[in-house]
């Protein structure tokens, strides 16, 4: 991964290999290597050292370094490939995205600590009850909730860290964040955008601990924020609460700490609040899928979390989502109104002829859609996409009210993501469509993502508490922190792909041959088809594995003759008679043909046995 400053000491071409035994030879064979810019991967490099002079064992990761004359060596030794986190750190350090904090900045933030604690222009809010919601296992908290009822309104107060009274602009610390961009989360591990003694102590929200935050305080009622103010303030909290404990207060089947059941049912109050308005004002509610994989000392789970959707109840997750939208969009609107340069958060109206193409998608696969305008501006386009997602998740609800369909919503959230345009930052407001809103930012998450520090600077400027952003500097910075993050965001998708075929790896290596088993077409493409599959009874299924098109068509013992072809539309396979072979949905007995944990490759193939469900 590339960095924006190049490094004080010039690289030393090198990559990240696993050393396999080769009769007398051990061979060092490259495990990832970088995408070209097509987005397929070059071939693996491999160099071959004679077992007797090579420092390593086969099964061992290594680093093999290019000397001076061009001759391989094996350099530094990262773990073993049958290592969940000896693997995944080994991938970090062939992404160049294992990088140490110097001590200098620790140094740098101590005294920049001094200079906070010494502030005293603030608002006491620590009598205020308060309380952080995050995973279990999250260790940078950087926002926190107070919520009281006041008659059918609520007054809710969104505390965030205030890293910008510890990271001044143009320091060390800064150079290294922007340099960064945004902390990467892979299973297990964090290379964090700020040091440590700030990520998870000094900025962090923790339990019990006086902290530093920008409060942003909203008044919320049944048609939205009525009212916002904005503030420096030192805050306590009382509670470090996860989603889960959360979830289960609300469902009475646990109860909250003393003290937090009033706020905390406010909070929910006015989240619910928040979400009709947003509903009213046509925003999108997309069903998103995200992968939860635990480490534990004896066992690694994996399991998809679904989240968002309109048939779905307001959870944890959704209270906090939308408290902090309310409190990103407040920000927004102050920053724009008082013309200060800052970075926005911009989801640009979809294409029409995209909305269309997902229409089609839709009505191929049989779901209902919505008829569309002869003519598309940015807005209909928007608002058409919301229709036709609303409509398919409907859709989808009655199915799975009959038994079907809940693997087929991963197929369906896919094709609408896939019909929109990708959000950046900007420091132009362009609104943010999937919000249905017209000023966006990101302000919430200071602790990891520098466009939101500089946000806190903006907002902070209209407040007189701090000099505003250069806008010389914004477009440039834009740039780089959205190609970041769709960086990090690639790299963390490959992080959880070999976590998931770690998992079933060890799995086959326990138990023998797994399956077969019933899989559900999730994806397709011009040479293969993606399945989704469990290993225990799962409502979604947390693996996806690839079955080559040529396997389908060797199906059942005997190999059919022709192509077997995409459908234009992307939602079926079919065959050179025009008869469908596949499409998405549809459940697809497969067995585990071969498993490359270090590559995050699950190879499938169609059943020949009974499946196991």
């Amino acid at each position: 991964m590339r960095r924006r400053q190049p490094p004080a000491r010039p690289a030393v071409p090198s990559c990240v290999c696993l050393v396999e035994r080769r009769g007398r030879f051990l061979l060092a064979k490259e495990l990832f290597p970088p995408r070209e810019e097509d987005g397929f991967r070059r071939r693996p490099l491999s160099f071959a050292f004679p077992r007797g002079r090579a420092a390593a064992a086969a099964g061992e990761i290594v680093e093999v370094v290019l000397d001076g004359r061009g001759q391989p060596k094996i350099g530094r030794r990262l773990g073993r490939a049958d290592h969940l986190g000896e693997l995944l750190g080994a991938l970090l350090v062939a992404r160049g995205a294992r990088l140490p904090f110097g001590e200098e900045l620790d140094q740098e933030i101590a005294r920049t600590a001094r200079v906070a604690s010494a502030d005293r222009d603030r608002v006491d809010l620590r009598p205020l009850p308060t309380f952080t919601v995050d995973p279990a296992d999250a260790k940078d908290h950087d926002d926190a909730i107070s919520a009281a009822a006041e008659g059918e309104a609520v007054r809710v107060w969104v505390h965030i860290a205030d890293v910008s009274a510890f990271v001044p602009p143009g320091g060390g610390v800064d150079r290294e964040a922007i340099d960064r961009a945004t902390s990467l989360y892979l299973p297990g591990t964090v290379e964090p955008m700020l040091p440590p003694l700030l990520s998870t102590d000094l900025c962090s929200l923790r339990e019990g601990v006086d902290r530093l935050c920008v409060t942003v305080e909203l008044v919320v009622e049944e048609a939205g924020v009525r009212e916002a103010a904005f503030y420096r303030s030192v805050i306590r909290s009382d509670a470090r609460l996860t989603y889960e404990q959360v979830d289960r207060f609300f469902a009475q089947a646990a109860r909250p700490p003393a003290g937090l059941g009033e706020p905390l049912e406010a909070a929910r109050r006015a989240a619910n609040y928040l979400l009709e308005a947003r509903r009213r004002k046509g925003a999108l509610e997309l069903e998103s899928f995200e992968p939860e994989i635990k480490i534990g000392r004896r066992a690694i789970t994996v399991r998809l979390r679904r989240s968002g959707g309109a048939s779905a109840e307001l959870d944890a997750r959704g209270l906090i989502e939308q408290l902090m939208v309310a409190a990103n969009e407040a920000v927004a609107h102050r920053v724009l109104a008082a013309r200060v340069p800052a970075l926005y958060r911009v989801h640009p109206r979809p294409d029409p002829d995209r909305v269309g193409f997902l229409r089609d998608q839709l009505h191929s696969l049989d779901f209902p859609t919505v008829p569309l305008p002869k003519r598309m501006g940015g807005d209909q386009a928007a608002e058409a996409v919301a229709e036709l997602a609303g409509a398919a998740y409907r859709h989808l609800a009655s199915l799975e009210r009959r038994g079907r369909g809940a693997a087929l919503r991963l197929a369906i959230s896919s094709l609408i993501l896939r019909s929109l345009k990708q959000a950046y930052y900007s420091p132009r407001n362009l609104g943010h469509a999937a919000l249905a809103s017209a000023a966006y930012c990101h302000f919430t998450s200071p602790i990891r993502r520098y466009p939101d520090l500089v946000v806190h600077r903006a907002l902070l400027s209209t407040i007189g508490a701090a000099p505003p952003p250069r806008a010389a500097e914004l477009g440039a910075l834009g740039e780089w922190t959205s190609q970041r993050e769709r960086e990090v965001m690639e790299l963390e998708r490959e992080g959880d792909d070999i976590a998931a075929a770690f998992v079933v790896a060890k799995r086959i290596e326990e138990e023998g041959e797994v399956g077969p088993l019933v899989g559900q077409v999730v994806g397709l493409s011009e040479g293969a088809v993606f399945v989704a599959f469990g290993l225990d009874e799962e409502e979604l299924p947390p693996f996806e594995g690839m079955v080559p098109l040529r396997a389908l068509r060797e199906a059942g013992g005997r190999r059919r003759a022709g192509r077997y072809l995409l459908h234009p539309l992307q939602t079926a396979v079919y065959d050179q008679d025009g008869r469908v072979v596949v499409r998405l949905g549809d459940e697809l007995p497969v067995e585990i043909a071969r498993v490359e944990p270090e590559r995050g490759r699950i190879l499938l193939w169609p059943a020949r046995g009974r499946p196991r469900r």
